[in-house]
């Protein structure tokens, strides 16, 4: 059996979160959280912290689309995040924590423009994610990667990210790895 290996980049507030939930999908082949959408060439996470680079905190998710669609990433991704709060997810505020897809392809994003077209039909607010095209993603400094299982006692994780993968998990219990 072949693997057909894509890539989705996906931004909704702080990586950390997104980068677990992904980390336990079945069919995703690679994670990793960093920055994209920026003019600053190599980033740091402090630069990025000012918001003055443009970028925004994502995860970069490879995955083998004959085990997982594009279209399930993304209705867990709109699961992980709030995507009517502009620029921000809870208390992390700034455009580095907008809520962003960055597609990779033509088919992509009609994905997700029509993802997007019937979930807003759904709801009242306004959908405010960002569609734009991908450009350089730059991984985010090690200690970034994996965050949340290297750090679960970590104040920010248990408080915010284990009630949302908790969540993950029930909802998407089928797509798991065990």
């Amino acid at each position: 059996m072949s693997i057909t290996n894509e890539t989705a980049t996906f931004g909704g507030g702080c990586f950390w979160c997104i980068d677990a939930a992904f980390r336990r999908v079945k069919g995703v082949l690679q994670v990793s959280s960093g920055y994209t959408g920026g003019e600053t060439t190599e980033p740091t996470y402090k630069q990025i912290c000012t918001g003055l680079t443009g970028h925004a905190e994502v995860v970069q998710i490879k995955f083998d689309s004959s085990l997982i669609s594009y279209e399930t990433l993304l209705a867990m991704f709109f699961t992980l995040h709030d995507a009517t709060q502009l620029n921000r997810q809870g208390n992390d505020i700034g455009t580095q924590y907008r809520s962003v897809i960055y597609y990779h392809d033509s088919e992509q994003q009609a994905q997700t423009n029509q993802y997007i077209a019937k979930l807003q039909s759904q709801i009242r607010e306004d959908i405010v994610t960002e569609v734009s095209p991908a450009t350089t993603y730059y991984p985010a400094e090690q200690y970034h990667q994996d965050y949340y299982n290297e750090n679960p006692e970590q104040r920010y994780c248990s408080l915010l990210i284990a009630p949302k993968l908790k969540k993950f998990e029930k909802d998407y219990k089928q797509f798991l790895v065990n």
